[in-house]
């Protein structure tokens, strides 16, 4: 029996309306899922301003530009009083220089960055340089340690860390954490080594660590509150003549084969400081780069004159190999 039209006809319109609706949304799916919205991008005039900005501080003090408009991080080399190099990592917000940027850098901790509206980057590098000034004691303090006594850990230390972990002999360390605000003073330490062999200057210590005077060497005092004659690191005047020192600024005995380093490929140290309580060793090329880096630096014909990396006296190389 045939069905009346009406009946028969809408199903096919609601199946019609169905389908045209689900391809419409599907379409509408696609349309919308494109992923996350891109970052906000900066007015031209923030790029013409960063360049002008640069400008005042110098090209040459510019390590990286980075981020995802090549500008957003922007890492500058900064050179305290004693000749130090300092990356200085600072971050342009998107609200720049509305909103203050913010700043990276491997010290003990950052400085408190002063910031308004006409401020510019320059006045960042001034106040980081500013605060570099207050740390010249600690890292002084820090330099005092590594030279005297005999520095276990690290290895490798950086201009953030405020631990050495000193040998005292018969397997026996103590670590010591200096204040970098207060570097002078008493220093908060662990003992470690084996029960027993540590007792007495554990008692030394507690006993006499209130005759710590700010005013004498940290070595001298460190000795003095545990009544111990400190081990001397391993100088290198006292070096085998069959071995090598590692070179105090590319921390390798040798320097590595390669025919751009001419005379120098392989070669192992060949400068020391002349400075008896220091002696670091050095490959002459490596000072030479070094010492090019530092403003401080001066020339006279064809040699270099410079302070030493560790101990600040003077030193001197040749600009080029003849």
């Amino acid at each position: 029996m045939e069905l009346p039209a009406t009946l028969s006809r809408t199903p096919a319109r609601s199946q019609a309306r169905g389908g045209e609706a689900a391809h419409t949304d599907a379409r509408k799916d696609a349309h919308t899922d494109t992923g996350p919205p891109p970052p906000p991008r900066r007015a031209p005039a923030f790029y013409s301003s960063v360049f002008a900005q640069i400008e005042e501080i110098g090209w040459v003090r510019v390590v990286s530009a980075t981020g995802d408009d090549g500008l957003s991080s922007l890492t500058f080399r900064v050179v305290d009083e004693q000749g130090r190099i300092h990356l200085l990592e600072i971050t342009l917000p998107i609200g720049y220089p509305a909103s203050p940027p913010s700043i990276a850098a491997e010290i003990p901790y950052l400085p408190k960055i002063q910031w308004s509206k006409t401020s510019r980057l320059k006045d960042v590098i001034y106040q980081f340089q500013e605060h570099l000034k207050i740390l010249q004691e600690f890292w002084s303090t820090m330099d005092e340690i590594d030279k005297v006594l005999w520095v276990v850990d690290p290895t490798k230390s950086t201009y953030a860390m405020t631990h050495r972990r000193l040998a005292l002999g018969d397997d026996c360390y103590i670590l010591l954490h200096v204040d970098p605000r207060k570097p002078r003073s008493l220093p908060e330490c662990r003992f470690l080594g084996a029960d027993g062999k540590l007792d007495r200057l554990i008692v030394n210590w507690r006993k006499n660590r209130k005759r710590w005077d700010v005013k004498r060497k940290f070595h001298e005092n460190l000795a003095g509150v545990l009544d111990f004659a400190l081990p001397v690191p391993h100088s290198v005047s006292s070096v085998k003549d069959d071995e090598q020192a590692d070179c105090g600024i590319c921390y390798a005995k040798h320097l590595p084969v390669d025919d751009e380093l001419g005379a120098h490929s392989g070669c192992a140290t060949d400068y020391t400081c002349e400075n008896p309580s220091c002696s670091r060793a050095f490959h002459s090329i490596c000072l030479r780069d070094w010492l090019r880096s530092i403003t401080t630096t001066r020339q006279s014909f064809d040699v270099l004159f410079g302070n030493c990396p560790y101990c600040s006296d003077p030193v001197a190389v040749k600009v080029a190999d003849r």
